[in-house]
């Protein structure tokens, strides 16, 4: 039997790429205020890091949904074994976002501190490994 390599195909269309991209890019902006608040000590950028989380706890949700869909409905159909990594990967950076969001939403001066810290760490590597696994591209092989 003769294989042949057809395409190549990854996870994400580009509407769920664009929803992707505001996680990937807010949680470490939240992880890098945080840093800043613990080397400052200056309350704002605690609310800088509560209105960061918040909108990537948004887009998230709405990635998560996308992926939920997506496994039944979607590319990830195809890919079962990748579309369920995706998705456990997604389900954990918006529950641990979410723990994150109410860790910051406590007073200011104990907001952030070791739990904030290790929450975002964790929510800014989960979202780099969700971009990974969805932008990563592997070969579809056909049978001839």
């Amino acid at each position: 039997m003769d294989r042949t390599v057809t395409n190549s195909r990854s996870l994400a269309n580009p509407l769920h790429a664009i929803l992707l991209a505001f996680p990937v890019a807010l949680y470490p902006a939240a992880l890098l205020t945080d840093i800043t608040y613990l080397n400052t000590a200056e309350i704002q950028w605690t609310n800088f890091s509560s209105w960061l989380i918040a909108g990537a706890d948004l887009f998230a949700g709405l990635v998560l949904a996308w992926a939920v869909l997506g496994l039944f409905f979607g590319r990830a159909r195809q890919l079962k074994s990748r579309g369920t990594l995706y998705l456990i990967v997604v389900a954990a950076m918006f529950g641990l976002g979410l723990l994150n969001a109410f860790q910051h939403a406590r007073d200011g001066w104990h907001s952030v501190g070791t739990l904030g810290l290790v929450l975002s760490i964790l929510c800014s590597i989960l979202a780099l490994i969700a971009a990974f696994i969805a932008y990563s591209t592997i070969a579809v092989e056909k049978r001839a």
